[in-house]
């Protein structure tokens, strides 16, 4: 297979050299997050700031989500080198003003430029790679891709901690700032993009209102979890209702939208997007609540506890490699249904083993949901941006991106709520266990403050909890497949996956669009 690609531009694409780039960006905003929450700690010792910390993580997040999709159709306008390099530079420039913060109030503001920047990283190096790689090829790029950000979760921890231990938590940020400035000189460099100017104006009431809808769906999202005023989550949810009304009757009369409502007349794309949601939201429960399992129930060190997944990201690698094949030859549901078949699976073992199961049948279990997750979620990435128009990549890349982010922020949210639930209706069952004590016990540092005699009752309650965190669990799976058994039109996707299987994506040549 030829290692260039030629854009139609003159200059000639090295596939090579910017796929090394896109898998260093991607890692690098992957690592962001578990390096981050080692490194909080050390941080709130030195900024203090203790009550406004969770805004270190919300802030980057709900920016994240907010500017995804707006990256992701402005690059089907202007290119994916020029929004890619402009969200690289921003997120460097985040990481430079974190890594030189000298309270918490100056971090969070830091953190908010990061989040611009990682809006755009997200989506289009996804993008690129169905830019320059032929169908055939793309699904497993794509999953290597994605496996960056298991390999995060292994190596965050340690990196992490090794770097507050031995430099200084500054580090952590700091260390972005020239592995972000080599992408940015490797992008410029080694990718060529062929760009025909449009005469449509951009749509700047699209993006305003895409952006307010988004902040106040995150935000209302997030408060669900929390235990904060009802009222305030119901005026969220009443803006969010609003504006986004108002954003369907501002899209449908622009002429090149920000929002491309076409998109959501594609049968398949609108049901890949929501079983993304629903998987998404399934597999953060998994990465937030294994470790807590492991530590709490089975009462194993965190090192160990957080171990658990880690077989999940190693065999994601292998069901990304599979979704290639398994697209080319069966219709894209098949292939998702394949994938969702393990995850169901898995999701069933974790309702039916007791509370003293070992710590291997866990490690094999998380094979298997691995597997699922690189299966179905590369298989769901690769139909979303096959099934549009070539000048709808972009968009459609970035939707894609922007409804894992939001299955995520939902579910973490239900999660929290279903444990909680079973918190506060167990433990008054108990003389003498409080709410106070659970949360000693779920941290594996203050779990020896709690009275032998309470330990045991403690561990069943968290080990309810979690019974009931997959029950729900297992609800989504079965509702993700509910939808993807009704995509009827996929099934008439082969014989065009075929056709394009030796076919580098169009956009790759021309940014034009329609």
């Amino acid at each position: 297979m030829s290692q260039t690609v030629d854009t139609g531009s003159g200059r000639k694409t090295n596939r090579t050299l910017v796929t090394v780039a896109v898998f260093i960006a991607t890692f690098m905003t992957a690592i962001e997050g578990t390096i981050v929450s080692t490194a909080m700690p050390t941080i709130i010792g030195d900024l203090h700031g203790l009550s406004i910390m969770n805004w270190v993580y919300s802030i980057y997040l709900l920016m994240t989500a907010v500017t995804t999709p707006i990256y992701g159709k402005l690059s089907d306008r202007f290119g994916r080198k020029p929004l890619l390099t402009i969200g690289l530079l921003v997120f460097v420039i985040g990481s430079t003003l974190c890594a030189l913060s000298q309270s918490m109030p100056q971090l969070i503001g830091a953190r908010f430029l990061q989040g611009l920047g990682a809006g755009a990283i997200q989506p289009l190096t996804y993008t690129v790679l169905a830019d320059i790689y032929p169908l055939d090829k793309r699904a497993g790029m794509i999953g290597l891709n994605g496996s960056a950000w298991g390999i995060a979760s292994i190596i965050a921890p340690l990196l992490g901690g090794f770097i507050v231990q031995q430099i200084s938590w500054h580090w952590v940020f700091a260390i972005n700032v020239p592995i972000g400035l080599l992408v940015i000189i490797m992008i410029q460099i080694f990718l060529s993009e062929h760009i025909k100017a449009r005469e449509t104006r951009v749509d700047y009431m699209g993006i305003g209102l895409l952006s307010i809808c988004l902040i106040c769906l995150m935000l209302c999202l997030q408060s669900l979890g929390s235990a904060g005023d009802v009222r305030i989550t119901l005026i969220l949810a009443a803006a969010t209702v609003v504006t986004f009304v108002l954003l369907l009757h501002v899209e449908g009369r622009q002429e090149d939208p920000i929002l491309p409502l076409r998109l959501f007349r594609i049968r398949t794309f609108v049901i890949q997007n929501i079983c993304m949601l629903l998987v998404a939201g399934f597999l953060m429960g998994f990465d937030t609540y294994m470790p807590i399992w492991m530590q709490s129930v089975l009462g194993m060190n965190p090192s160990l506890g957080g171990f658990v997944v880690t077989p999940s990201s190693i065999l994601w690698l292998l069901g990304a490699y599979l979704a290639g094949p398994l697209t080319m030859h069966h219709p894209p549901h098949r292939a998702t249904n394949i994938g969702l078949a393990f995850i169901l699976t898995a999701c069933i073992c974790y309702i039916a083993v007791p509370q003293a199961t070992a710590y291997w049948v866990f490690l094999v279990i998380s094979a298997v949901v691995g597997f699922g997750f690189g299966l179905t979620i590369t298989t769901s990435t690769i139909t979303a941006q096959s099934v549009v128009p070539a000048g709808d990549v972009g968009a459609s890349t970035s939707f894609n991106t922007l409804a894992r982010s939001l299955g995520q922020t939902l579910m973490v949210s239900i999660f929290g709520i279903v444990m909680n639930t079973v918190i506060a209706r167990e433990v008054p069952q108990y003389k003498g266990l409080t709410e106070d004590m659970m949360n000693s016990m779920i941290n594996p540092a203050t779990a020896g403050s709690i009275p032998s005699r309470l330990l045991g009752p403690a561990r069943t309650i968290v080990f309810d909890g979690l019974h009931w965190i997959f029950l729900v669990g297992l609800v989504i799976l079965l509702m993700a497949l509910v939808a993807n058994l009704c995509d009827i039109r996929s099934r008439t996707l082969l014989a065009e996956y075929q056709n394009k299987a030796t076919t580098v994506a169009p956009a790759a040549a021309d940014k034009g669009g329609q």
